[in-house]
């Protein structure tokens, strides 16, 4: 029987390798999942989506977002200061693992949310429970099953093909839609039908470029040319007309020549407008502005603001959340989870203009008849500049407005 079962296993290895799709193994995920229903879950997958340039600009823009802005371990309540002697504030703030930075980890666990719908890490623990490091998995290598008892068992395959399970407090697992709570579902699959679309629109572009007619237009005459007049012609055109040094210039046309400049068809600008709308549906796919992937013709202006801020609240907000959850719930024991929580600092995309932001500090500060909310050193620490060794830096300033003399 496991001999049957093994040659059943060869076959479809090999009417996939066929199909134009790979497996890593025997043991690869993506192959049980052709064995078990006959395809590989998208015709789109997600290393050639990345070769979309729309795909390419969400997934990285999104995903290095995530990398680039800091993420902090802070105290609750009023004092909301950072946990600095936590072990876990390093840990993912500077350095998750030996051989990646607190960037790195967070980008690539990003990208593959985006691209596979799950993305997972390892938790390794040391004495009395210590979390000493977090070792990103590959979604392709981990299957999720929820036990009786509501649990998660998560089986792990590794480069060589060994099976290890892990339990739920094992495991960082970071989620993007999903149907039941437990495991994701990828982008890339829900937008399959869209994503080939996409594909199609390119493939016929370079259609076009390789085999297409691509001349600007046509010299005609109603008699037929010498081999002497046309070698001449086209002697001449190579020579005194082509290249932007001869822009402009005029042609001398003999034996009744007539030039005919050739302008775009409607089908091309149809061509070009179906490949400005699969860019707009990958824009919606992600939750990316238009403008954030360069395709808008209309100047930004003042609004460059208006557009971080509305990419923030609908497009990365509900990110941070999965994020800040996740982390709350794998790395932080109940009693700590009381005590701490995890947060992203997005001031870096929300800071408008340097005038913009000279009249929040100075609001901040107290200026205009306000009370202020900042001490000096905030403001400084939030422009990126060194603390002042003063106590008043750390003071809240009064009402600016001086009382009336009359009282």
């Amino acid at each position: 029987m496991a001999k049957k079962y093994k040659s059943q296993n060869k076959r479809h290895f090999r009417a996939a390798s066929q199909s134009g799709t790979q497996f890593n193994g025997l043991n690869d995920p993506a192959l049980l999942e052709f064995i078990r229903t006959g395809q590989t879950g998208a015709q789109v997958r997600d290393r050639k989506a990345l070769s979309n340039m729309a795909v390419l600009r969400c997934v990285t823009l999104i995903a290095q977002t995530v990398g680039m802005l800091p993420l902090n371990l802070m105290e609750r309540g009023a004092s909301k200061h950072n946990a600095e002697d936590h072990p876990l504030y390093y840990l993912l703030k500077y350095k998750p693992n030996n051989y990646q930075t607190a960037y790195t980890f967070k980008t690539l666990l990003q990208s593959w949310v985006l691209l596979y719908g799950n993305a997972y890490a390892k938790i390794t623990r040391g004495v009395g429970g210590k979390i000493l490091s977090l070792h990103p998995i590959h979604p392709n290598n981990v299957t999720v099953e929820q036990q009786d008892d509501f649990s998660l068992k998560y089986t792990v395959t590794t480069k060589k093909g060994n099976i290890v399970i892990l339990g739920g407090a094992d495991v960082l697992h970071l989620r993007d839609v999903s149907e039941d709570g437990i495991v994701g579902v990828s982008r890339i699959k829900l937008a399959a039908k869209a994503l080939g679309i996409a594909f199609d629109a390119e493939n016929a572009a370079e259609s076009l470029f390789t085999k297409g007619v691509l001349a600007g237009g046509a010299l005609s005459t109603p008699n037929a040319l010498s081999d002497q007049a046309y070698n001449r012609l086209r002697n001449e055109m190579n020579t005194r007309h082509k290249g932007v040094e001869n822009a402009g210039d005029f042609m001398i046309l003999e034996e009744g020549l007539k030039a005919e400049k050739w302008t775009n068809s409607a089908s091309e600008a149809q061509h070009l407008e179906q490949r400005n709308h699969q860019i707009e549906e990958v824009a919606r796919l992600f939750g990316v502005p238009r403008p954030l992937l360069m395709m808008d013709d209309t100047s930004w202006g003042s609004g460059i603001g208006q557009l971080g801020r509305f990419f923030h609240q609908y497009g990365l907000l509900p990110i941070f959340t999965m994020w800040e959850q996740a982390l709350q719930l794998a790395l932080l024991s109940p009693q700590e989870q009381h005590k701490l929580v995890f947060k992203f600092n997005a001031d870096a995309i929300l800071r408008g203009s340097p005038e913009e932001q000279a009249a929040y500090f100075s609001k901040a500060l107290g200026s205009g008849g306000s009370k202020g909310w900042l001490t000096q050193n905030e403001v400084r620490e939030k422009a990126d500049f060194p603390r002042i060794e003063d106590p008043e830096a750390d003071k809240l300033p009064e009402c600016a407005v001086k009382p009336h003399p009359l009282g």
